[in-house]
């Protein structure tokens, strides 16, 4: 096939911009949503590997066969999840510092009616908390935790960025989750995700 070479380069980069924007991309698709394509976008990858592997067959061409395993290896190999992270707190801790300022002088307070400890940020802050901006206080031990999510999924599944003052790191059950993971990214901020 012809096409092989052309396939196998745009079967390859959406992979690689699906995994790369996912997060982005549940954010606006819905959790719900957000599976069908990842089998849109896998199944015609596998397809591809078939057409590549016909082309060496027939053809000898190893082009299209190479791009799609070099992919594979990138998938493998290289964790998407912690580089995005890691540009989402970089990018934007700056603002969220901002927030958190505003949290402690009295600026932002609560202000959900149907919940005491939701603060729905005003609208040039709204992008630092996914799944509609808001964000969530909690005092633990006279000390206010606030968490801005990163994902916010269903069924207790969640994720998203902890401000902890005095450097303590949260309870695996803060925020009403069950946090399988907490990583430190920064004095007083932790990422967690909790299923």
């Amino acid at each position: 096939m012809k096409y092989s070479t052309p396939l196998a380069i745009v079967s390859s980069s959406s992979l690689i911009l699906l995994l790369f924007f996912q997060w982005t991309l549940v954010d606006l698709l819905t959790p719900f949503i957000l599976p069908f394509l990842w089998l849109l976008v896998i199944g015609f990858f596998l397809v591809v590997i078939l057409f590549s592997l016909n082309s060496l067959i027939k053809k000898r061409k190893w082009s299209p066969l190479l791009i799609q395993t070099t992919t594979v290896l990138i998938v493998i190999f290289i964790p998407f999840n912690t580089i995005v992270l890691q540009l989402n707190f970089s990018n934007h801790f700056k603002e969220r510092t901002e927030v958190i300022s505003k949290i402690q002088n009295g600026m932002l307070q609560p202000n959900v009616t149907y919940n005491t400890s939701v603060i729905h940020l005003p609208k040039e802050y709204d992008h630092l908390s996914k799944g509609g901006g808001d964000i969530i206080i909690e005092e633990v031990n006279g000390d206010t935790l606030v968490f801005f999510y990163t994902f916010r999924g269903i069924l207790g599944d969640f994720a998203g960025f902890i401000y902890s003052p005095h450097n303590r790191k949260p309870h695996v059950n803060s925020f009403g989750g069950d946090f399988k993971e907490i990583v430190k990214m920064a004095e007083n901020w932790y990422f967690v995700a909790s299923s």
